[in-house]
């Protein structure tokens, strides 16, 4: 019985001590509003800056156009390996780390783990690889 009384109390003054700060926190804004109006009033603008040079015009005989850009250099011609390799190689370091060859296989693990814990139940295997099962088989041929 006590205690709870004793929490009315608390709810009441924190209630009142949130009053008392909103209200103190519309005062000020107001005061700041009021000050920021008065400036306004006053007319105290900072001078304008300098005029720009004038833009220059190209002369009468000057070409319209510049020369026209390098073309781009030919990249090489991947072969299936190469392009297989660098579909792992991330970092592009020539170097395959186990963590680049893994994460590719992390949106298919996250597709089976429907609660979201980093582990797979029997269940949730089951009924990911049911429901793969289930539709037709699409024959998707290998690059």
């Amino acid at each position: 019985m006590e205690s709870d009384k004793a929490e009315g109390r608390r709810a009441i003054s924190r209630f009142l001590i949130g009053g008392v700060a909103s209200a103190l926190l519309l005062t000020g804004g107001l005061f700041m509003w009021a000050g920021n109006t008065q400036i306004a009033a006053e007319g105290v603008l900072p001078d304008a800056p300098p005029a720009l040079a004038a833009i220059p015009v190209a002369g009468e005989n000057a070409p319209k156009r510049g020369p026209a850009p390098p073309a781009l250099p030919a990249s090489k011609e991947a072969s299936r390996e190469e392009r297989r390799f660098n579909r792992f190689d991330r970092d592009r370091n020539e170097r395959i780390s186990r963590v680049e060859l893994m994460s590719s296989r992390t949106a298919a693990f996250r597709k089976f783990d429907k609660e979201g814990i980093n582990l797979l139940t029997f269940e949730e295997c089951a009924a990911a690889t049911g429901e793969r099962f289930a539709r037709p088989m699409v024959i998707r041929r290998a690059i």
